[in-house]
């Protein structure tokens, strides 16, 4: 038993423009067939058709996969949890998300760890969900059973992570772990920020509530010390691909693009707020723009684009990193003592489009970055991240030119705050499809029962 989709406006990949397409997807949820051309309903004979979508006019592009979002489940579930997380993830056309291994409690260290994990989330999730693995200090014992058990990769922080039971680690234990893994089939994510000078942390320029006293305390400079670390261990290990999470800091990609330029295998992400954002529109006593690394001002902004648009920067994700509204401290207005994260899920699209268009950005360029380079780097690659035979039937009917402002009751995370309410955005999901499923509908609300799978 069959679906069909077709339309007249399709993304298919290597194409610069959608087109006229038709694909087949079987009942295990896998594209069998894609037509160069769109099909009506009653030139097509087959019975065994148990579903016919015809898109029209509407743009159907592949489901986004979002490889950075911290979900929180079990431990710390009113933050986040999966059944918010995936609905409001396939809200915004993404459908897989990889799960970051902190902030729950207990963090995805070991294979028990993850086990936990998979038994919260299983019957919960509306999109596919993987997970990545931690590397803390002391936890090395337990990489590769977690590579066996089927984590995509693991990530480590090189400063204070925000929650006492996932410390950073130090250039010893991030040797080893790179020794360890060098030779499996993974990558080592790192938080790439590097405080050579701890006691500066202490010495506060400014009230609290000032942006820009928050801004100081997290300068380039430590994102350019984590890389030169990173670089400089990758250089012993050269077989392990590394990756920088989070990128916020043009003054580190000479550092990333002289690396890659000598064959080191290092990948680097950005974040939708470090692309649409800038710390010269925050005002003062918001907390909800505060996140780490931080958003920089408008000119570091212009350079990121660049460096996503000549590769030195692979993929963007969201780092949807939520907490409950005390931990904010909106009341109080203090920038430096609230919990820091972005909340996204659901948006990135479509500020990713909205930006992107405004500097002549192609779709077909924009949709690579959250899409096929985003599976790509979490081992995806092969099932998600374009509309090809042998991948999942994951895929999003699309109306560019809708604009829709971002309300509190819009948003579908669970603790709804956002630097992004207010905004209007362009681009605008109306259904999205995991493996042939519906499960969004933007008239209609979610699935009645979540399809997602663990990966």
């Amino acid at each position: 038993m069959a679906t069909i989709l077709t339309g007249r406006r399709i993304l298919l990949p290597g194409n610069p423009e959608p087109r006229p397409a038709t694909i087949t997807i079987d009942a295990s949820g896998k594209i069998i067939a894609v037509d160069d051309a769109a099909h009506a309903r009653n030139a097509v004979s087959d019975h065994n058709i148990t579903q016919w979508i015809d898109a029209q006019d509407d743009i159907v592009l592949p489901g986004l996969v979002d490889a950075h979002v911290h979900l929180n489940e079990p431990g710390r579930t009113d933050w986040e949890g999966f059944w918010t997380g995936t609905r409001a993830a396939a809200a915004g056309g993404v459908t897989c998300v990889v799960d970051m291994p902190l902030n729950s409690i207990p963090p995805t260290t070991t294979v028990a760890n993850l086990d936990l994990k998979r038994q919260a989330a299983r019957g919960q999730c509306f999109t596919d969900v993987a997970f990545w693995g931690g590397v803390i200090p002391g936890n090395q014992p337990h990489l590769k059973p977690l590579v066996d058990a089927g984590v995509k990769g693991f990530k480590c922080f090189l400063i204070d992570s925000g929650v006492e039971e996932f410390p950073c680690v130090s250039e010893s234990d991030a040797q080893h772990a790179m020794e360890i893994l060098q030779d499996c089939p993974t990558v080592l994510l790192f938080h790439a920020e590097f405080d050579s000078s701890p006691a500066s942390q202490s010495e506060q320029q400014g009230p609290s509530t000032d942006y820009s006293t928050f801004l100081a305390s997290r300068p380039q400079r430590f994102e350019e010390d984590a890389i030169s670390l990173i670089t400089k261990l990758q250089k012993e290990c050269p077989l392990l691909r590394c990756h920088i999470v989070h990128l916020s800091a043009a003054s580190a990609l000479p550092l990333i693009r002289a690396a890659k330029s000598s064959g080191l295998k290092l990948t680097v992400e950005t974040c939708f707020h470090y692309l649409c954002l800038s710390a010269d529109e925050i005002p003062s006593g918001h907390p909800e723009y505060k996140c780490c690394p931080a958003i920089r001002h408008a000119d570091n902004r212009e350079l990121l684009w660049e460096a996503l648009l000549d590769g030195t920067i692979d993929c963007v994700v969201s780092d949807h990193s939520p907490c409950v509204a005390e931990l904010k401290k909106l009341d109080e207005g203090d920038i430096m003592g609230a919990w820091g994260g972005i909340s996204s899920l659901g948006l990135g699209f479509s500020l990713l489009w909205t930006e992107g268009s405004k500097r002549g950005v192609s779709l077909a360029q924009i949709i690579e970055w959250p899409t096929k380079k985003t599976a790509e780097h979490a081992g995806l690659s092969g099932s998600k991240g374009e509309l090809k035979v042998g991948y999942d039937g994951d895929f999003v009917i699309w109306d560019p030119s809708a604009e829709f402002t971002v309300t509190k009751e819009s948003l579908q995370f669970k603790n709804k705050l956002s630097p992004y309410e207010g905004m209007t955005l362009r681009g605008r999901v109306k259904q999205t499809y995991v493996r042939g499923n519906l499960v969004y509908d933007q008239n209609n609300g979610f699935a009645t029962a979540p399809v997602g799978c663990m990966l």
